[in-house]
């Protein structure tokens, strides 16, 4: 009796989500102008048609990519189970400093130059905006209506997108475990209940 052969929608599903992955390995390896449509098919050992069926332009399949890359975020955030803020602070860095975001920073870039691509990523962003200040403000135990914590919450977030982006180019782990301990300081004063009168 041979193998069992999965059905043909499931084949289709896991070929598609190889090619979504494939994409982000691309884009975070490549870059834009090394990523197109034959480059991701052979990195996701599909044909060049297969990948055609899925996703007919190189923008559909970036576009899919995006979103593919904005739910994997989520689902990251979603997935965190720091004990206390100083593990609050590291992990929100390390979501920022890892292949996910490195692949969301390419398509940022490229919808820069790419106006099929643009008002897509931005819309996506700013999903995965929202949903990552209030993920921040739940891990952290943060207090938004007392004054200044919202922009504390958000200034975290903004360093740690710095540190991402400065990973880019060199390994930044001394300096950011440095930067990260004092942000938790930080965070810690501004954040801390009021004392008891």
């Amino acid at each position: 009796m041979g193998a069992v052969t999965p059905p043909k929608q499931d084949r289709s599903r896991a070929t598609r989500r190889r090619l979504l992955e494939s994409a982000v390995a691309c884009l975070a390896e490549r870059g834009w102008s090394g990523s197109t449509v034959s480059v991701v098919a052979e990195h996701a050992g599909v044909s060049r048609g297969a990948a055609q069926h899925h996703f007919p332009t190189r923008e559909d399949l970036f576009t899919a990519a995006v979103e593919y890359v904005a739910e994997e975020r989520s689902t990251a955030l979603r997935g965190l189970r720091p004990r206390g803020r100083a593990e609050a602070v590291a992990a929100l860095v390390d979501l920022y400093t890892g292949p996910l975001f490195r692949a969301a920073l390419h398509l940022w870039v490229a919808a820069s130059h790419e106006p099929q691509l643009g008002g897509r990523v931005v819309d996506l962003e700013a999903r995965v905006g929202r949903e990552t200040h209030r993920i921040a403000v739940e891990l952290l135990g943060a207090d938004e209506a007392v004054p200044g914590v919202r922009e504390v919450v958000q200034g975290l977030l903004d360093m740690a997108r710095g540190l991402g982006l400065a990973n880019l180019l060199t390994d930044d782990t001394a300096r950011r475990a440095r930067v990260v301990t004092e942000w938790t300081t930080l965070v810690d004063r501004v954040l801390a209940p009021p004392p008891r009168a």
